[in-house]
């Protein structure tokens, strides 16, 4: 298939069930099919069931067999959805800059229950796995921000499953703590954290961080003070107006904090704290695979 398809090119690949099946079948096995229990290599095509195959080792099926299909052990097991549909949401949640709602997804697919389509959605950021790069090398720059919206604009006293009722407007209390890290024209790692101590914030660095880094940029916050016993390190001072100072700034961290607050508050409004790691696995998918041209095979793979 061709790189960056459109999706009216993306549903005239994929015009049948059989076209989506060997599309999945050669991205899920592409060194020869293998049973997904026991990884064996010798499976027998069941030929009056296409895409299915049964394995007979011993550690496994045995005498009777393990019987499989191309699905099987996949986020398209035990769905009524054809896989074209499913194709179409992954693709559209690729795509799409901010994300896309369960409620935008269940206009598309016709859903007639909206918990359906949300159940979908997760599946899917379930499969958007991120691990295949090293630490973050370069420049890099390093920032918390705070999950949640102004007290005034939330309705009643509740805030959400996983949220406190908020004390505040502009302030951290009942937001969710995320901490992140990017590097400059590369990858972005963002995971939340339970407080914005000077230990949590030093290992998450230490995690991500390449000891070889050329520059860490950071905020005045006091929890990276010792960073550069470790680190070259930076800093702009936010408190007293300074945003830049040289190469020392977090104006593409911002840009990402920006870009994951309008998703999570214009798009999906209200996102727990239960369920924000799948969000911010998500944007973070999206923006370091924003040069792949093979994304959506991608993660057909890891489904």
């Amino acid at each position: 298939m061709k790189p960056n398809p459109t999706l009216a090119q993306l549903m005239t690949q994929f015009k049948d069930e059989a076209a989506c099946k060997q599309f999945l079948q050669d991205r899920r096995w592409p060194n020869g099919v293998t049973c997904p229990r026991c990884q064996n290599e010798k499976v027998y095509a069941l030929k009056a069931r296409p895409f299915h195959w049964i394995c007979k080792a011993k550690n496994c099926g045995g005498r009777n067999g393990y019987r499989f299909s191309v699905i099987t052990k996949t986020i398209f097991e035990n769905t009524n959805y054809p896989l074209k549909t499913w194709f179409q949401v992954i693709y559209l949640m690729l795509t799409s800059k901010k994300g896309m709602s369960a409620l935008q997804i269940q206009r598309i697919i016709g859903s007639g229950a909206y918990r359906t389509a949300w159940y979908m959605c997760h599946r899917i950021r379930a499969a958007m796995k991120d691990g295949g790069f090293g630490k973050l090398m370069g420049e890099v720059e390093v920032d918390e921000t705070f999950i949640g919206g102004k007290a005034k604009n939330r309705h009643g006293k509740g805030v959400g499953k996983g949220f406190k009722k908020y004390e505040g407007g502009r302030g951290p209390s009942g937001k969710v703590a995320v901490i992140g890290a990017i590097a400059r024209k590369g990858n972005v790692v963002a995971q939340i954290i339970e407080n914005t101590d000077r230990l949590t914030l030093s290992n998450f660095v230490r995690q991500v961080v390449s000891d070889k880094v050329d520059l860490i940029s950071t905020d005045e916050h006091p929890g990276y003070a010792r960073l550069g016993r470790t680190f070259p390190h930076g800093v702009v001072h936010h408190t007293k107006g300074e945003y830049v100072r040289g190469n020392i700034h977090t104006a593409n961290l911002d840009s990402f904090w920006s870009l994951l607050k309008r998703g999570v508050m214009g798009t999906f409004h209200n996102v727990s704290k239960d369920y924000l790691p799948l969000y911010l696995a998500e944007f973070q998918y999206r923006h370091n695979n924003r040069k792949n041209p093979n994304i959506f095979a991608d993660v057909i793979a890891e489904c």
